[in-house]
């Protein structure tokens, strides 16, 4: 079992910044790439970032630039997943989920795990 807690989200300015942080706990053998997620309200989950088992990073378009993921492994029971926002814009709001999915190929019984959101709101 793998449990994740955002924290971090809030109010804030266009313009303005926060860092969203995501603590992964737990045990699992299956390897794992983990992701931010966002959903606005009306609006499909959108991917937002992800950094995979070997530290490579992939962004969304419209965060690229002005969004950095990063991972904490130094505590080996505790994994600190990380989101820098800078440059915010009022189309950032939105709830933010963190994720972690098994590394591709993966057996079968590895699955996805989700975290329960931190909200996000940008004022223009």
């Amino acid at each position: 079992q793998v449990q994740l807690v955002e924290s971090g989200g809030g109010s804030v300015q266009a313009g303005g910044s926060l860092r969203l942080s995501c603590s992964v706990s737990g045990t699992t053998y299956c390897s794992i790439d983990m992701s931010w997620y966002r959903q606005a309200p009306g609006k499909e989950l959108e991917f937002v970032s992800k950094i995979d088992n070997r530290g490579r990073t992939t962004s969304a378009d419209s965060v690229k630039g002005r969004f950095t993921i990063s991972l904490d492994n130094s505590n080996h029971m505790l994994h600190m997943l990380y989101l820098q926002m800078n440059d915010l814009k009022p189309e950032d709001t939105a709830m933010y989920y963190c994720k972690t999915e098994p590394t591709p190929p993966a057996p079968a019984d590895c699955r996805d795990y989700w975290g329960q959101g931190t909200q996000v709101t940008v004022s223009s």
